[in-house]
């Protein structure tokens, strides 16, 4: 979806390094650090409400990561264990705020039949400001949100993202299908707006 991943060390170098991290090397937590802290927070930025509640989560995150890097499991990408922590973490945050949830599982039989086309709404995100898109994903509602940044910013599977949203693997494809309608709409109705806009100041 263009919304971006990682980069940085990788295969067996990034192995060593968590290895040498989860033995107690300074020096190695460092490298993870300096790879994913950036990252970390970025995910936080397109989840929760303000930079600020990035900033503070994307801290406690790599804090909780570095003290459960004994919980590690190596026969697993180290990249989806981070994002699953990152994603428990914001999802606890939006929890304890109440805020209130719009994507509830009880009306599944009413979800749309035809869904956007991935390559249209790829599209469409390409031709956007990263401020546009990112303006766009807030008005979706907080499961929706988590849910689309999970699938296309951290790349899980549907098992990944059920166990970091607390929902049944069967209704992860019903929380990214509606998030993706609740996406492409938000990008529709906010490449209108600059035109009314201008429009409204044409006319004083």
């Amino acid at each position: 979806m263009g919304i971006g991943k990682p980069e940085g060390m990788g295969g067996a170098d990034l192995a060593a390094t968590v290895a040498r991290a989860r033995s107690g090397d300074r020096e190695a937590w460092g490298e993870l650090y300096q790879q994913f802290a950036a990252p970390v927070f970025r995910f936080c930025r397109r989840v929760l409400p303000t930079r600020e509640d990035a900033e503070d989560a994307a801290m406690d995150i790599m804090v909780k990561l570095r003290g459960k890097l004994g919980q590690y499991d190596s026969s697993r990408p180290f990249s989806a264990w981070l994002y699953r922590v990152a994603a428990n973490h914001c999802w606890d945050t939006l929890r304890r705020r109440k805020v209130r949830q719009d994507l509830e599982m009880e009306d599944v039989t009413e979800v749309p039949l035809e869904h956007p086309d991935p390559g249209q709404l790829d599209q469409m995100i390409s031709q956007q400001s990263g401020n546009r898109v990112r303006a766009a994903l807030e008005r979706l509602p907080d499961r929706a949100r988590l849910a689309l940044v999970l699938r296309y910013y951290a790349d899980m599977n549907y098992d990944e993202i059920a166990d970091a949203l607390g929902v049944r693997r069967a209704f992860v494809g019903v929380v990214l299908l509606r998030a993706r309608h609740a996406l492409r709409e938000a990008l529709t109705q906010g490449s209108k707006a600059p035109q009314a806009t201008a429009g409204a100041g044409g006319g004083r």
